[in-house]
């Protein structure tokens, strides 16, 4: 196995099985704060700050992954990109058809990165807006 066999392999296995772990990961962060934001008894918090502390718990999660993902992303195409043109090097009688499919292959690196950004992103921001509401439900509660 060459060198850019293992790029190759980096790519599809490395690179977007990276993704995917990152999603499940936003996905079962993302249920497991909505799950707890729904059953959450604001009156139990006597302090506004540790409410605010239970309520951004691992949330920084899935906004890392929403930041990061879509260079991840672009490090799977240029990877992919790399291997293509070392492809076309090695054989000069390489057709057309040949290098666009390399090329586009090195492309869904950064479609799923772009992808698991996206729902990052979304699920990022509409848990922080669900804690604000709950945060200023409780200081309206305390008259804070």
């Amino acid at each position: 196995m060459n060198t850019m066999d293992w790029i190759g392999g980096l790519v599809d296995y490395g690179i977007i099985g990276l993704l995917g772990l990152c999603s499940v990961f936003v996905l079962a962060i993302s249920i497991e704060r909505a799950s707890f934001f729904r059953r959450i008894e604001l009156s139990a918090y006597a302090e506004g700050k540790s409410l605010e502390l239970a309520l951004s718990k691992r949330l920084f999660v899935i906004s890392s992954v929403a930041a990061n993902a879509p260079y991840l992303g672009l490090l799977g195409t240029v990877l992919g990109i790399m291997l293509t043109f070392y492809r076309m090097g090695e054989n000069a009688s390489i057709d057309t058809g040949q290098i666009m499919m390399g090329l586009a292959l090195a492309l869904k690196a950064t479609a799923a990165g772009l992808v698991v950004a996206l729902v990052s992103v979304t699920l990022y921001n509409a848990l922080l807006r669900k804690a604000r509401v709950l945060t200023l439900r409780w200081e309206i509660t305390h008259g804070r």
